[in-house]
């Protein structure tokens, strides 16, 4: 994947909480420039972004979802975002599973894992 290519990128597990990596990972983001849609069902905004529930509700232009959320909860959304046409997918480290391998590799999806995005965007 071309980090270069990437202009929106979708935070799953975005939130306002500053000591999870939910919300450094947006602000991190959003620093280098890219533009952030946090995906959360529990705020109405995430750094002053209009947060969007659910993955249905994403931007069709998205490039990029990003999850931060525990692999149990990572399985279900990635299920929803192949359903959705979203299959450039990124699991932070901890958010990746057998379980969440095991269903890309049926659907023929390679997905990042075990990277921090927040590295792998440095030297952009």
């Amino acid at each position: 994947m071309d980090l270069k290519k990437i202009k929106k990128i979708a935070i799953i597990g975005a939130t306002t909480n500053k000591e999870k990596y939910g919300y450094i990972v947006l602000r991190d983001l959003k620093k280098k420039g890219f533009d952030v849609v946090p995906v959360t069902p529990k705020y109405e905004e995430v750094e002053e972004i209009k947060t969007v529930k659910n993955i249905k509700d994403l931007p069709k232009d998205t490039d990029l979802l990003v999850f931060i959320v525990p692999p149990k909860v990572g399985l279900e959304t990635t299920k929803e975002a192949l359903i959705y046409g979203f299959k450039n997918l990124w699991y932070q480290p901890g958010a990746y599973s057998e379980d969440i391998d095991r269903y890309l590799k049926k659907n023929n999806i390679e997905a990042i894992h075990d990277l921090c995005i927040m590295v792998e965007t440095n030297n952009i």
